[in-house]
């Protein structure tokens, strides 16, 4: 009989924790995974990695990606283009992103934010400004598990060791959440630090996340500090990237988080709800003068990932757009969201444990009061939701300083009241639960 768990010592994959003995799912509908015993789990953070925005077994989206098989597959994107990553391109700077004039395609977030790095570098040399290359971001941050988005991070503990002899020496400044600077005062004494200490004719970039996923769920900094970085960028010529891997394509409201900030960047960056988990698909989309750079300087920008702009990627990722424009869901998440916040402060309201709970669209974040680094609330709260047949996402960052553990809500979009009711209800058991305990 196949087992209900795999654990380390039953598989031939090299598993993420060798501790773990991970749940077999045999299929999924819906929001409602399936373990290969029967049980039923509901998902609320969109297959765990806040991708599977449609929810799984989406017929359409499947046949689109079988009926551009049947045509052609694959081939690499140095010796030709494709309709469908043509209408795709097309389609997300007039309808998602119109602020945007450029899309390079890829494969996974990671990539997207490394291929924004090499952008932003290859804009500033193809300008005659080779000394920048450096860059300034939030330290509580996750851009990625390459080497090079790794660097963008300032988590040392929990993200960087033992990897940092590879690493860039990049510059950090920390959060301006409600531990550290509620204004966002604190966070641009901090950038003009940093400005000031490697020289502003050096930097390359500003990079974060507009609204934050994984590290800092559902966190953004103040309006004033959003103000203040486009002084500074007017003043000193870097560029602003966005990685919006996690909310672009809808999480927060808006095709972009940026579109509801006083802001817009330069380069942004989308992934995971772009193939809502159907196909491996990310993007780098960039402003025109952005562009105009590398096409009056080098007029080459040498990078290129096995399955960039693949037909099969960019048909299911043309799929996944156009559902979400013939079924509203933009309209859904902005509409359904702040009562979806209500309910759930409502239902934590009181919970010892929960110092705040915040959040935009269907992307919530919940932190919890400061507890000691070996108790491992997070591990607590997703091993006491899974027996509650709900899976959630959770965060461990308190020996890096700037937050402690977390909790991340990010249900699929197409999510009915009801299951959006049973989730917050099971979350909110699940968290009185470690709380008793």
């Amino acid at each position: 009989m196949i087992s209900d768990r795999v654990s380390a010592d039953q598989t031939s994959t090299f598993p993420r924790f060798l501790d773990l003995a991970y749940p077999n799912i045999e299929s999924a509908e819906g929001v409602w995974l399936s373990t290969t015993r029967g049980a039923k789990i509901l998902d609320a953070c969109s297959g765990g990695a806040m991708v599977s925005n449609l929810g799984h077994g989406a017929p359409d989206i499947v046949q689109a990606g079988a009926r551009q098989a049947e045509r052609i597959a694959y081939f690499y994107m140095d010796h030709f283009t494709n309709e469908p990553q043509e209408e795709l391109a097309a389609l997300l700077v007039a309808v998602a992103a119109p602020e945007m004039a450029r899309v390079r395609f890829g494969s996974s977030g990671s990539e997207a934010n490394e291929t924004a790095l090499r952008l932003a570098r290859a804009y500033h040399v193809d300008r005659g400004e080779p000394a920048r290359w450096r860059v300034i971001s939030p330290a509580q941050a996750y851009h990625g598990s390459t080497m090079a988005t790794l660097a963008l991070s300032g988590r040392k503990h929990t993200l960087q060791e033992p990897y940092t002899p590879y690493l860039s020496h990049h510059l950090h400044i920390a959060p301006s959440t409600w531990r550290f600077d509620v204004t966002g005062e604190a966070a641009l004494r901090e950038l003009d630090q940093r400005l000031e200490e490697a020289g502003p004719e050096t930097i390359a970039a500003f990079f974060c996340e507009p609204v934050s996923g994984a590290a800092l769920p559902a966190y953004s900094s103040p309006d004033k500090f959003w103000l203040g970085l486009h002084q500074r960028r007017e003043k000193h010529g870097f560029l602003i990237c966005f990685d919006e891997v996690v909310t672009g394509m809808g999480r927060v409201g808006s095709w972009f988080a940026y579109q509801q900030l006083p802001i817009e960047p330069d380069i942004v960056t989308i992934g995971k709800g772009l193939g809502a988990g159907y196909a491996p698909i990310s993007a780098v989309l960039c402003k025109q003068h952005v562009y105009d750079a590398v096409e009056r300087g080098s007029r080459f920008f040498d990078l290129g990932h096995t399955w960039d702009g693949a037909p099969i990627s960019c048909a299911t990722g043309l799929a996944v757009l156009n559902a979400m424009i013939d079924q509203r869901l933009i309209e859904r998440v902005r509409e359904r969201g702040p009562r979806l916040l209500e309910q759930l402060q409502a239902a934590l309201h009181g919970n010892p444990i929960v110092a705040e709970v915040r959040g935009r669209g269907f992307l919530l974040g919940i932190d919890l009061v400061d507890l000691p680094e070996e108790m491992h609330a997070d591990e607590r709260v997703e091993d006491i939701a899974l027996g509650r047949g709900l899976l959630v996402t959770t965060t461990h960052s308190t020996q890096d300083g700037y937050a402690g553990d977390e909790v991340v809500f990010a249900p699929a979009f197409t999510s009915s009241d009801g299951e959006l009711d049973m989730m917050i209800e099971r979350l909110a058991a699940t968290l009185g639960d470690v709380a008793s305990r």
